[in-house]
């Protein structure tokens, strides 16, 4: 196998190696910044005017490619928002040339609003990735004033919602765990505040937000479905500046300036809820179990940079959120809380060893912790789990000619998973629950990917990438018999093997262009997952556990095939795609039926799961308005998401808990003048699947008569009732749809003193969208009659809200 890895490589390696420049070409690199703060432009367009041919600056802002000599050429550069760059020079040596791109404040009679270079979706190899401006975020209807990122890729054609007020996604009939989610390289494990309702993700410290839902490169694996990967910004290192906000949910203040002018710079950004405040006398009862219940989340982003030289960089960088649910009961003395969140480091330094070879070293920590405390007397229970990451990972990217950009790197992660683990106590006693639980694995992967212009109109890119997962100990392995009873354990020591999975992942993708505004792209894809997220329900939760595979969780396994036809018309105003795939996923894992969070006590999580296999295929429409006053997008979906489990439905196909059959997403942005934006968003679902149970029955006593309900059964006023549930997901929830609308009035700009109002309001007319549905059960005393009324439960009805928020 590893013969065989390396013979690919080598192949790859050669090819790229062929087509290097003769001594009569140069190269031109550099760093592309915005001019006002030092900061790096990622995905800014470089190209030669003569040609069009050029590249995009890379997570940290680096261009690079060669020319041929001969005469005098024009160095271009355009990013939105900015005044383009143009430079004159002689292409008879190579050229660093650090581009800074100027703000463009010019008024015109028509407001152009274009987040990247115009053809950019036609033109760009690779397929399924979106950039979304940080700005546009900002600009639309956003819930309790709280801009959110994962709600506004949630608005994408392939991108679905877990559900009401729920940040969770799922890409392509993919799970929730099943997406990677990068915080300046660190993984975020759980990415939602308010049990779901807002995410992690302060956006006054986001600078770039990078979403891939096909076509994978090779750089990035160990998921199946997509990759969220989001850059902070380094911090203003020409003048201090400050900005924030003021919400119905949160507060937010964001710092940033320089250490030492244009070498370092320093950004420290804060949020926290101040629902708590209201929860406390004299907005509630003093002594009532309102006064005593309380909530508050709060998350800080910090970074630093460095610049040693022209060729060194370091950056360091970190997240800290957390959520607190504190309960306490003024009758019982019954108490508990609940706290839960990430924390993130990451130290990176940038080095140049030529102006063809880029390196980025990165050392990363994650780390996920959820924990329950409760007492009562002299009673105490606390729960633990979580995931924490040591990882260090190196990535080189190199320019060799204009037509290849091959990347290739090495990554090691050490993982400590914290299952579901119990502790009690009462008084000096301590019961035997199994304690904290740890379990460790290692994984590796080394990957080579080449970005090739073949020709004009036919680009490719293909990538490999070797991965590899060591389960080992210490370890328990508790045996169950047919009754889920124990019957023997295996006990494996430190460092000792328990499971070893490895495979190889081919990538490719390519692109034909048909014309200058018309282009076909396909791609394939294989990934294989080694971690998997446990959840009893349909939302993501943080009693959600994260498990390794071991010697009876296999890996998952996906393959997809994807393939879209992209076209612009009318001067790239107008932006449309149709892209359809199809998708299989093998070693899906389920919780058995009847499984309770509790069975995993004293026990390994896993031996209540059951295992299967899933696929998914649709259909992706896209038009999008990329010019004017008006702009926006419209995106629906069509979409098939099944899974077939042995120990489940008999082994029949069952739909999945997210499964959609239609999509649909309208977001509309309307720039009036400098002084009002207005924003618009309609969307529409097709109602989640559920399982409900299809009939009741009462037993009365192990001999007596059982007789089946569904509209009322008279006379039977005492006994146990049961319940018959139908199969997996068979039911319906009602269409999910919501309007919502916001206005923002820019204050004219006093000094260097800025302001806004944001007033928006969520779900307009006031649908009530099912969260879930509950059975209630009347019983009427005098005529023995039994009524069951299927209930459903809603979060959110019309919710207008302010914000006012501020930058000097």
């Amino acid at each position: 196998m590893h013969r065989k890895l390396i013979a690919i490589v080598f192949l790859l390696l050669s090819v790229t190696i062929y087509a290097q420049e003769k001594p009569t070409r140069y190269t031109l690199s550099g760093y592309v910044k915005d001019a006002s703060s030092g900061e790096a432009l990622i995905g800014a367009n470089v190209y030669l005017k003569e040609t069009m041919k050029g590249v995009q600056t890379n997570t940290y802002g680096f261009y690079s490619f060669t020319v041929d000599a001969g005469d005098s050429v024009s160095l271009m550069s355009s990013f939105i928002g900015y005044n383009d760059f143009a430079k004159r020079l002689l292409p008879n040596k190579d050229y660093r040339i650090n581009i800074d791109l100027v703000n463009k404040f010019i008024e015109t009679k028509e407001v152009v609003i274009t987040g990247k270079k115009e053809d950019q979706n036609v033109s760009q190899p690779q397929m399924g990735k979106v950039q979304l401006d940080i700005e546009q975020i900002k600009s639309l209807p956003a819930f309790m004033g709280e801009v959110d990122v994962l709600k506004t890729i949630q608005l994408l054609p392939g991108v679905q919602s877990a559900g009401e007020g729920n940040t969770g996604f799922y890409v392509r009939g993919g799970g929730p765990d099943q997406n990677l989610i990068l915080l300046d390289e660190a993984v975020v494990y759980n990415a939602s505040h308010l049990f779901g309702f807002f995410s992690v993700f302060n956006s006054d410290a986001i600078n770039n937000v990078s979403l891939i839902k096909g076509g994978m490169p090779a750089n990035y694996g160990g998921r199946l479905a997509s990759v969220l990967d989001i850059s902070l910004k380094e911090g203003n290192n020409k003048e201090f500046k400050a900005e924030g906000g003021l919400g119905p949910i949160a507060s937010r203040l964001t710092l940033q300036g320089p250490i030492q002018k244009d070498k370092s710079s320093f950004i420290i950004s804060g949020r926290r809820t101040f629902i708590d405040l209201f929860q406390r006398p004299p907005f509630v009862k003093k002594g009532s179990n309102a006064a005593n219940n309380t909530y508050f989340f709060y998350d800080l982003n910090t970074k630093i940079n460095y610049h040693i030289s022209d060729r060194d960089r370091i950056f360091l960088s970190g997240y800290f959120g957390r959520d607190v649910f504190n309960f306490k009961s003024a009758d019982t003395g019954f108490r508990f809380r609940i706290p839960w969140g990430n924390a993130t480091t990451s130290l990176r330094w940038n080095h140049l060893f030529s102006d063809k070879l880029f390196v980025n070293t990165s050392l990363i920590y994650s780390d996920y912790k959820f924990s329950f405390g409760a007492k009562q007397e002299s009673m105490q229970l606390n729960i633990f789990s979580g995931i924490r990451d040591f990882n260090v990972k190196t990535d080189f990217t190199w320019f060799p000619v204009i037509t290849h950009n091959v990347k290739f790197g090495i990554n090691y992660i050490y993982h400590r998973f914290t299952p579901t683990s119990v502790e009690a106590r009462q008084d000096s006693t301590e019961f035997d629950l199994g304690g904290v639980n740890h379990q460790y694995a290692h994984e590796g992967a080394v990957y080579i990917n080449d970005e090739w212009t073949v020709s004009d109109k036919f680009s490719v890119s293909p990538g490999l990438r070797y991965s590899m997962f060591d389960f080992v100990g210490p370890f328990t392995r508790y045996v169950k018999n047919g009754d889920f009873e124990t019957i023997d354990s295996i006990h494996y020591g430190t460092n000792e093997k328990v499971a070893f999975y490895h495979g190889l992942e081919p990538r490719i993708s390519a692109k034909y262009s048909i014309t200058r505004n018309a282009s076909f792209k396909a791609s394939f894809t294989q990934n294989y997952q080694y971690v998997h997220l446990a959840s009893f329900t349909s939302v993501t939760l943080p009693t959600d556990v994260w498990v390794p595979s071991n010697d009876r969780v296999k890996p998952q396994d996906g393959k997809m095939y994807a393939a879209g036809y992209f076209q612009n018309f009318k001067d790239n105003m107008f932006e449309t795609s149709v892209e359809v795939y199809y998708k299989t996923m093998k070693n899906q894992i389920e919780y058995r039926d009847g499984s309770q969070p509790d069975d995993d006590v004293k026990n390994n999580t896993d031996n209540n799961f059951v295992f299967g296999k899933g696929w998914s295929y649709g259909a992706e429409f896209f038009i999008k308005k990329a010019k004017g006053k008006l702009n926006g997008w419209i995106g629906y979906t069509l979409a098939y998401t099944n899974r077939k489990f042995p120990d489940i439905k008999n082994g029949k196909t069952f739909p999945a808990k997210y499964d959609r059959r239609h999509d649909i997403s309208v977001v509309l942005t309307y720039n009036m003048n400098k002084k009002w934006t207005f924003g618009l968003t309609w969307v529409y679902a097709t109602g989640n699947a559920t399982t409900l149970p299809v009939s009741r029955y009462f037993m009365f006593g192990p001999l007596d008569l059982q007789g089946i309900v569904y509209n009322g059964l008279p006379n039977m006023t005492s006994g146990q009732i049961y319940d018959v549930y139908g199969d997996r997901n068979s039911f319906r929830m009602a269409p999910y749809h919501r309007l919502d609308i916001s206005a923002t009035y820019n204050r004219p700009k006093r000094k260097r003193f800025e302001s806004s109002w944001n007033f928006s309001v969520y779900n307009v007319y006031n649908r009530m969208n099912p969260y879930f549905i509950y059975f209630n059960n009347e019983v009427d005393s005098k005529t023995g009659t039994y009524t069951i009324q299927a209930k459903q439960v809603s979060l959110f009805p019309v919710i207008p809200s302010i914000t006012y928020n501020f930058k000097f």
